[in-house]
């Protein structure tokens, strides 16, 4: 092997929170390809500004389509690549002890409660803010149960993982996190409690390949790893919903 056979590198772009998840299955990838991926894991808000100012990615990896569409529209994006990979949605957070009792949404609104949200541009922070939209347009909470909440919201984080590490370390009381974000490495730091249905916001997950990509065939294979039967398996092991493919795809 030569050595700019050696050096060839896929850069992938990746939301914090799909770290573990990705990591596996870009090992996966790695003892597929001759080639090797180097993972820049941030908060997507993050990664889309490093991108519009002229940083080089091979791949996007995205929590949600808002930053994936903004970025397709600038036209770093090659559009017919984007695909949705996975989908998540909210929960609650709280440490292992949950020294404020909370067992339900009710409790997020008691004075005194200590909450971490990520802020509106990341991912989980557009999300739970859906989530309190549509709790404060239900009688039983209503719009006073909103602003209980985000009165006891004490940081706004640029990551979802600076919520999970906080609330893990027991710094606050609760936080907003995605379902997945209790991975197997979280099990017996944090406990999750869900949030139902009618309230909560599923958010769908896309993957894309930039037009700047030197490597758009491997970009692809990447891409297939991840929408393959072993990459949704790892997905779905970390708590992701898995993308269902549709009945007679190979």
């Amino acid at each position: 092997m030569g050595l700019a056979e050696e050096q060839r590198e896929l850069i992938v772009f990746c939301g914090a929170g799909l770290t573990g998840a990705l990591s596996e299955i870009g090992e996966i990838y790695e003892n597929l390809r001759n080639i090797s991926v180097k993972f820049n894991f941030d908060g997507v808000p993050a990664l889309r500004t490093q991108i519009e100012q002229g940083a080089y990615a091979d791949v996007l990896v995205s929590a949600n389509l808002k930053h994936m569409n903004a970025l397709q529209s600038e036209g770093f994006i090659d559009n017919q690549t984007v695909k949705i990979f996975t989908r998540n949605k909210v929960a609650i957070i709280v440490p292992n002890g949950n020294p404020a009792n909370i067992t339900g949404l009710g409790d997020l609104a008691v004075p005194g409660v200590k909450i971490l949200m990520g802020t509106k541009e990341l991912p989980i922070g557009d999300y739970a803010l859906q989530v309190l939209d549509k709790l404060a347009a239900d009688p039983e909470y209503g719009p006073a149960f909103k602003e209980s909440v985000l009165a006891n919201v004490v940081s706004l984080e640029t990551t979802v993982n600076r919520v999970v590490s906080k609330v893990a370390l027991g710094e606050v009381d609760a936080g907003f996190a995605f379902i997945s974000d209790v991975s197997p490495q979280m099990v017996g730091k944090i406990t999750r409690i869900p949030i139902p249905d009618k309230y909560n916001a599923e958010g769908d997950f896309p993957v894309g390949i930039l037009l700047q990509s030197k490597y758009p065939v491997e970009a692809q294979a990447f891409i297939d790893v991840l929408m393959s039967n072993d990459g949704q398996a790892i997905l779905d092991k970390y708590g992701f919903i898995p993308w269902m493919k549709k009945a007679g795809e190979k």
